[in-house]
């Protein structure tokens, strides 16, 4: 069943990276439109001039380009609509629902230190609620504060929370545009939900107090409430809140680490979500099978060793061709990437792909990927690892060299034939298989550990195993 009519957003502060939770936002928005056949739509809240910035926009909009969550219509900048939101405040002060306060900010101080002494969550007293606006100061530009039911509940249906309700004696009378004329941040997000059609609010449990105070707003002006889903926030694998060395980086971050975006996508699907015992899923399975009842109350945990397995798994299942192309593009974003990217060329590229059912088998990241694929791209002689070079003993180098003989009459030049010419040489030597494929394996990789000593063999060809084995053997 689709629902053309139902609209998401996702609505980020740009006064930082993308960070996960804010991903993960952004992805349960995006699955319950595209499940309903709706739209979710992107707004910027960039109402904070001091702390928003350029990058931080381009880092949001980035973020959600990797991770490949599309949204629909142009952005939305939330200050460029401040002319309307103010609007909406003078409509209010004109139907009586708000009033102009000209507290000083000694005034309010000292209010909120009584409050706070006395044990109140309504810190502002109502000083000008009800005054004659004949008593107007002309020395204070005033502030429009909403005019809050005094008595009775506010209560918001959240599909994720259940039933929540505040008494309303303990909600202040909130600021809606303040004395420089700006309009404050949750204003702004009820006029914009509401000019936007936006249908359901999707959003961290952060904002549930501000879901009170939102709902007063639309009940100021007689508009129709969202449904509201407050979703638990992320902790580390402790349980404490979640920090950087938990996981609580920017996307850039993840990229840069080699995960792929489908199996972030997944793993953070997974993160609050669960739809039975079921995993691993495609993109089209999640659009298929998420719901707002299949999200918990309590907060979810993240786990880089899942990340990480699970990512492992994608890599494995991964198409060739497509890894070769996610290779390329982390190249950006890792040290030493521009040089690697330097040797990429058409032939690279052909023994890479050659290279990658091996690679892929053991790497869990594309970091991983990489660093197997070093013998690709080393240069000549190779750099050997210091664990490696403890094994190109005088008598290795020796044995080196006569392999590298028996091999230089292979032809022609494939994993198979080169593997029957080595198993034919150690049985010849009395050696057993490991005892040639060991040495072979340093004098060709540089390394100790590499995918298989004969898809190696055959990846690198004839002329470049044999110039290596040349290096490493007795001159």
């Amino acid at each position: 069943m689709t629902d053309s009519s139902i609209v998401t957003r996702f609505a980020p502060s740009p006064t930082g990276f993308l960070h996960i939770g804010g991903a993960r936002t952004a992805l349960f928005n995006w699955l319950y439109a595209r499940k309903h056949g709706g739209r979710m739509l992107l707004r910027i809240e960039d109402t904070d001039r001091e702390r928003s910035t350029e990058p931080a926009i381009a880092a949001i909009l980035d973020g959600l380009k990797w991770l490949e969550l599309d949204w629909d219509g142009d952005v939305v900048y939330q200050f460029t609509r401040a002319a309307r939101h103010r609007e909406v405040a003078e409509q209010l002060l004109a139907e009586g629902h708000a009033y102009r306060c000209y507290a000083t900010p000694e005034e309010l101080a000292e209010m909120r230190a009584k409050a706070r002494a006395e044990g109140r969550t309504r810190l502002y007293d109502g000083l000008w609620r009800d005054r004659d606006p004949s008593q107007a100061r002309n020395d204070i530009k005033p502030t429009i504060r909403l005019r809050s039911p005094l008595t009775g509940e506010t209560v918001i249906e959240d599909q994720v929370q259940g039933r929540v309700v505040w008494q309303n004696e303990n909600l202040d009378d909130l600021v809606l545009l303040r004395g420089d004329g700006n309009p404050t941040y949750m204003l702004a997000v009820v006029v914009d939900d509401h000019d936007m059609g936006v249908t359901h609010i999707i959003r961290g449990d952060d904002h549930l107090i501000n879901a009170a105070r939102q709902k007063q707003i639309y009940d100021a002006l007689a508009w129709g409430v969202p449904s509201m889903s407050h979703i638990p926030l992320i902790h580390g694998p402790d349980g404490s809140k979640l920090s950087k060395r938990h996981g609580a980086l920017g996307i850039d971050a993840y990229r840069a680490m080699g995960y792929l975006p489908a199996a972030l996508r997944n793993y953070l699907v997974r993160l609050g979500w669960s739809h039975g015992d079921q995993e691993i899923f495609s993109t089209e399975e999640m659009i298929r099978a998420f719901d707002l009842s299949g999200i918990g109350r309590s907060a979810a945990r993240f786990d880089f060793a899942k990340l990480e397995n699970l990512n492992g798994h994608y890599i494995r299942h991964s198409d060739d061709r497509s890894l070769v192309t996610q290779f390329e593009r982390v190249l950006d974003y890792v040290p030493d990437g521009t040089e690697l990217k330097a040797k990429l060329n058409d032939a690279t590229r052909a023994q890479l792909l050659a290279a990658m059912p091996s690679l892929k088998e053991r790497a869990k990241t594309l970091i991983e990927l990489i660093d197997a694929s070093y013998f690709i791209f080393a240069d000549r002689p190779l750099e050997i690892e210091p664990r490696a070079e403890a094994l190109l003993t005088p008598e290795t180098r020796e044995l080196i060299g006569r392999l590298r003989a028996a091999l230089a009459a292979v032809d022609p030049w494939t994993a198979e034939t080169t593997e029957a010419a080595m198993r034919a040489f150690a049985e010849a030597n009395n050696l057993k298989l490991g005892a040639v494929a060991q040495p072979l394996r340093v004098a060709l990789t540089g390394k100790t550990t590499s995918p298989g000593i004969f898809e190696v063999l055959s990846v690198l060809g004839k002329q470049e195993c044999l110039a290596r084995l040349g290096d490493q053997a007795p001159s």
